[in-house]
């Protein structure tokens, strides 16, 4: 992993590599890394939807508004190829006490979750010191690109980071957790054990951790509804872990999340119309019946007529080729007289000379046997010999 890091503003300062981190870069561990090689697009297209939740403070108020939109999209590679793949934007905007504040996030993703390119925003009105943090993540090759910076007031950071594609296994960007926490609420489960990678609020590489806090009801408009609460951690280099829980419906619609730490928390106004699964009922079963062909009249009526339309073809072939008759009691006449112990290949041998042309191999592989014929010739020549 390379970085560099440049200033900008009334406080410059030269280039300057960052400081090489003591710890090693985290790894994803092979639960996590299975976890998303197994994921199928299927699956996947069942959690495209859009969704609209309430900010809330911790007195009620309302505070903004979250869009969360995840679709199918197209994304030209580095070699000008259109590929399918999720598109997920999401975006928030509205007041933390006073000041107003707000993000935006648009990623796109393959189907296996990894990210092929996301760009993120994130403000906050300070009245003396507005800060607005961009995030910009590009696969190239492959690595992954890291462009981060942080203006605050007039000064401006800009740090790029350059992840080698192996370090990346595994890893979870922030477009790609929308996605994930839907599927875990459609499967209903969480991975266990799976340490995930993320990035942290510096953008360093850390591990992200999912766990299952089970099932709660809450109140959703005028009914209460079940929630399947899942809650992610992200596990800072140096800071603090971030955690957050999300409460998600069946379908994987979000009902509600709160930033742990934080007053306010984000809450659905009314249900949403839930998605089933697709129940696909097993193909009928038809037991076979034994066809006792001499029971059904109409099977019988043809093997009759059939029968009787090849008596007549015969019969009338042999009325127009009398010489076939003669060749016929000729042989049944010399098959009297011999008795051969091999009927069909006495009868090769006979009809062979009638043949116009004589095939490289025997019809017959029984042909090769002792033709009763060749003790008749062989006899002759062995009296003519003496």
């Amino acid at each position: 992993m390379s970085s560099k890091l440049q200033s900008t503003g009334p406080k410059t300062k030269d280039n300057q590599p960052s400081a090489q981190e003591s710890v090693p870069a985290p790894k994803a561990n092979a639960e996590a890394i299975r976890f998303l090689s197994d994921l199928e697009e299927e699956e996947l297209r069942m959690l495209l939807f859009s969704e609209t939740l309430a900010m809330v403070s911790d007195t009620g108020e309302p505070q903004g508004e979250l869009t969360i939109e995840v679709q199918r999209g197209k994304f030209r590679d580095e070699s000008g190829v259109m590929l399918h793949c999720i598109l997920v934007h999401a975006s928030s905007r509205g007041f933390m006490g006073k000041m107003l504040c707000g993000n935006s996030l648009l990623g796109h993703l393959s189907w296996k979750l990894h990210v092929m390119e996301q760009h993120s925003q994130e403000f906050i009105k300070f009245p003396v010191l507005p800060m607005e943090q961009k995030m910009s993540l590009v696969k190239q090759d492959d690595q992954l690109a890291m462009t981060r910076s942080v203006k605050e007031g007039e000064e401006v950071k800009t740090q790029v980071t350059f992840f080698p594609g192996s370090s990346t296994m595994g890893f979870i960007s922030e477009a790609a957790n929308l996605v994930l926490l839907r599927l875990m609420a459609w499967r209903q489960t969480v991975p266990s054990n799976a340490h995930f990678l993320a990035l942290d609020t510096e953008g360093k590489l850390c591990y992200s951790t999912y766990q299952d806090l089970g099932f709660q009801k809450i109140q959703v408009g005028r009914q209460q509804v079940e929630v399947f609460i899942v809650e992610q951690t992200v596990h800072s280099v140096k800071g603090i872990p971030n955690s957050c829980q999300f409460y998600l419906l069946s379908d994987g619609h979000l009902a509600k999340r709160i930033q742990v730490g934080s007053p306010g928390y984000c809450m659905i106004t009314q249900m949403p119309v839930l998605r089933e699964k697709d129940e696909i009922e097993p193909a009928p079963v038809f037991e076979k019946k034994p066809l006792v062909w001499e029971e059904d009249l109409e099977l019988y009526s043809r093997f009759v007529d059939r029968k009787e339309e090849l008596r007549l073809s015969h019969a009338s072939y042999l009325r127009q080729h009398p010489e076939a008759q003669a060749l016929i009691s000729d042989f049944l006449l010399f098959l009297l007289l011999r008795q051969p112990a091999d009927v069909f290949t006495f009868a090769a041998e006979y009809f062979g000379p009638f043949a116009k042309r004589h095939p490289p191999t025997p019809a017959l592989r029984s042909s090769h046997r002792p033709s009763p014929f060749r003790s008749l010739d062989r006899a002759p020549r062995s009296r003519a010999g003496r």
